[in-house]
């Protein structure tokens, strides 16, 4: 099984900023280099959804310019399902735009959030992928 790597301060931004984002969805991108995770940035969802998410486009080309610029790779994309489960619904599935790259997915229950990661081929086939966990 492939994996990435996710520092717990990365992991507390990706909380933070998906609580400030319900009801509806949060998503962002994940930059570094190879499989560890080395910046979370955020991206406004621009369907305001608690269930579907589509990322705003001038922030997202913006920084996947300034990544290609400062030798950074496209890690991941996260985003969270907060009614559902962290596992990829039908709508992930159909339209994902980022074959190759992990899927974080992110679900809240009580006060606790987790997160599967999950690589998606243009088919909708899953791949699970291990999160290895850093302090």
């Amino acid at each position: 099984m492939q994996s990435i790597t996710l520092h717990q301060l990365h992991w507390d931004h990706i909380r933070a900023e998906l609580e400030s984002c319900l009801p509806n969805e949060g998503c962002g991108l994940l930059a570094g280099r190879g499989r560890v995770v080395e910046e979370v940035h955020p991206v406004t969802n621009i369907l305001q959804s608690a269930t579907a998410f589509r990322m705003k486009p001038e922030e997202q080309v913006r920084l996947l310019f300034d990544f290609e610029k400062r030798g950074l790779d496209l890690v991941g994309i996260y985003h969270s399902h907060p009614l559902g489960p962290p596992f990829p619904s039908e709508i992930d599935r159909r339209q994902v735009g980022y074959p190759g790259v992990v899927h974080l997915i992110c679900s809240k229950a009580g006060s606790n959030w987790t997160c599967q990661a999950f690589r998606i081929s243009p088919s909708g086939d899953l791949a699970a992928i291990e999160v290895e966990w850093r302090e």
